[in-house]
């Protein structure tokens, strides 16, 4: 409350109408299940193209278990995601690793040579997709030594900067300083610079910048430019001019190859992008960037001097601003592991570092409205696998039912006859699901053979375009497949009038009206929830109520609040209506919002509860339209 305790003209800003809700998105879908590369724990970024995914998670070639290939369902289900008309999509990579006890299992791997290795360089994530090319260009900048008054001086020098020192011309026949890699060091008790080639330590410098007479020598700086080109095609990574002392700092912050390529970078960005990770097996040898350089000319046969040959020839030329060596390592490998089970699907959260995969990694982004598994139920029939599908179908609808404000899209099994997917429906009761059958038969760009691909990632797609083009509350149904060459099984109308009533939505062929979806109902047994629209428009109307009431929290509990949470929701519901999204002649016959001594006792207020009734008449789809036609008299009177 405003204070007034000296004369004045006082403006205030007052609010004479009720907040506002905003709807939320009902498009966002997050798919979980195996890829060819990328993350495994880490917070998933958005994806809203297939470009995007297959730039973090791999490309669309074969998925490779116990030397036998299988689909890579998501990257069908992703496509057919966007192609149906998805917008934002998160992916959760499960990965089972064929060992266990190895942490970098299934990573592709190389480095120096050397027993132990001096440098290892391993893919980031694990995945046959992890082999590739890694070059390293060592390059040289101009000379940073100057004359001022005539003593030598450096500019545009960092501290823990590698260089190379050398002699200009041959006015130097037996120079005291020879040429080199160096280390240069910060001395700021004396403020100068000295040089070690061998140690990060002042007292054991072997030279000092007084030693370096302006004209009689170059100072320049060497930093790696590292490339990594994958071997089964891509677009190649590259980072330029990186230091090399695993010390160096710019701005109060680590810099060096070595932080870029960590193995926990300092950014998350990095740590989904970044595709290799450098570990230094030999910390001694690679205790300084001089440390790292020797290391890679030793490694190289044609670098017989120090420096190399090669790196001193490209510097004859002093009109030539910068010169390059080039050493490249092949990261080979790497594995698919084994075909990931229902507790990879589920997830685990690691208790040391809080990070989470599978769908337990989902539950952390709230905006996810469609959830899905593309693949998980191939082989759903088989004796072996069988157990796994069902517990991982299981483990989706369990996730959208916690969620609350999402639905699950479950696939039926590959080459289910319709004894068998009425068998799975049976096994099956949720509000928050919806079972599609059969799979769809689309032209594999992999083989350039027609194959059959889950449902999941084309209803996902629907749902999507359903909602941009019509609305949430319009059933997600009597949809064109864009993608669809056919179906697995071609049904007719009989034996959809078997699945339909039990829930089992079911794509079907109509002759000149193309592959359609056909079907929008859940696998819930309560009526009062029987279609996929209410669910999700219920969905919808929870959700951005619940976003759009949170300033009512902590507020005092009395008239003013409940009559302002009134106002807010009936103008919430009535630009629903207006909409055509409710069923009802005038908004009094649509919805009602009560929110008074009606609906609380005097042991709510007591407790803090602002308790609000909400009724909403909403609108079924028209699932049968039914024409009664019969003959009429033309003198007779209606």
């Amino acid at each position: 409350m405003p204070e007034y305790l000296a004369p004045g003209v006082f403006v205030e800003e007052v609010s004479f109408r009720a907040k506002s809700i905003e709807g939320v998105s009902t498009t966002t879908t997050g798919f979980v299940g195996p890829t060819r590369f990328g993350p495994l724990d880490i917070e998933p970024e958005i994806v809203t193209s297939l470009v995007e995914f297959e730039r973090t998670y791999g490309g669309r070639e074969q998925l490779v278990y116990d030397d036998s290939p299988i689909h890579n369902y998501m990257w069908h289900g992703v496509r057919a995601f966007f192609e149906e008309g998805g917008k934002r999509l998160y992916v959760s990579r499960v990965y089972r690793p064929s060992d266990p006890d190895d942490d970098f299992s299934g990573h592709a791997r190389g480095g120096l040579p050397g027993s132990p290795s001096p440098l290892s360089v391993l893919a980031r994530f694990p995945g046959r997709a992890g082999d590739a090319r890694v070059t390293f260009t060592f390059n040289v900048g101009q000379s940073l030594l100057i004359s001022i008054g005539g003593a030598p001086r450096i500019s545009s020098l960092q501290n823990r900067d590698v260089v190379w020192i050398r002699p200009i011309g041959t006015t130097l026949p037996s120079p005291s300083v020879p040429e080199d890699f160096y280390l240069a060091l910060r001395d700021t008790v004396n403020d100068t610079w000295v040089f070690s080639s061998s140690s990060d330590d002042l007292s054991s410098a072997e030279v000092s910048l007084a030693e370096l007479a302006p004209g009689s020598y170059e100072v320049r700086v060497v930093t790696v430019t590292v490339a990594v080109e994958p071997l089964n095609g891509g677009d190649p990574f590259v980072v330029g001019d990186l230091p090399l002392d695993p010390q160096h700092q710019r701005a109060g912050s680590p810099d060096s190859v070595f932080d870029y390529f960590a193995r926990n970078p300092a950014s998350l960005t990095r740590a989904r992008t970044v595709p290799i990770m450098l570990l230094d097996d030999d910390a001694t040898t690679l205790a300084t960037g001089v440390g790292l350089l020797n290391a890679f000319f030793d490694a190289d046969p044609n670098a017989v001097e120090s420096p190399p040959a090669g790196l001193r020839a490209a510097l004859q030329d002093l009109e030539s601003s910068a010169g390059a060596r080039s050493l490249s390592i092949v990261i080979d490998d790497g594995n698919d592991g084994e075909r990931p089970l229902a507790d990879e699907y589920a997830g685990r959260v690691d208790t040391t570092t809080d990070r989470k995969t599978g769908l337990k990694q989902l539950e952390d982004l709230e905006d996810i409205s469609i959830v899905a598994a593309p693949g998980c139920t191939f082989q759903y029939e088989d004796p072996t696998y069988g157990p796994q599908a069902r517990t991982i179908v299981r483990s989706l609808i369990s996730h959208a039912e916690r969620m609350k404000y999402c639905i699950a899209v479950l696939d039926s099994g590959d080459d289910q006859s319709i004894s068998q997917v009425r068998a799975m429906r049976a096994q099956l009761d949720s509000k928050h699901a919806a079972l599609y059958y059969p799979w769809v038969r689309v032209l594999d760009p992999v083989t350039q053979r027609e194959t059959h691909m889950p449902p999941s990632g084309f209803v996902s797609g629907i749902y999507a375009r359903n909602d941009v083009n019509r609305a949430v509350y319009k059933a997600p149904a009597n949809e064109v497949v864009n993608l669809a060459l056919g179906f697995e099984r071609f049904l007719n109308k009989a034996q959809q009038e078997v699945l339909n009533p039990e829930g089992i939505n079911c794509f079907r062929y109509f002759e000149g009206r193309g592959m359609r979806l056909w079907g929008a109902r859940t696998i819930s047994s309560d009526p009062e929830w029987k279609y996929v629209n209410i669910r999700r428009y219920f969905a919808y109307l929870e959700r951005s109520i619940d976003k759009g009431t949170q300033w009512a929290v902590f507020e005092p509990n009395g008239e003013q609040l409940w009559a302002n949470v009134r106002r807010t929701i009936e103008d919430f519901l009535l630009n629903e209506w207006q909409n055509g999204a409710l069923l009802g002649e005038k908004p009094e016959k649509a919805y009602f919002v009560k929110c008074d001594r009606s609906t609380m006792s005097q042991n709510d207020l007591d407790n803090g509860r602002l308790i609000c009734l909400i009724g909403i008449a909403p609108l079924k789809p028209a699932e049968f339209v039914i024409f009664r036609i019969g003959q009429w008299t033309a003198d007779r009177k209606v």
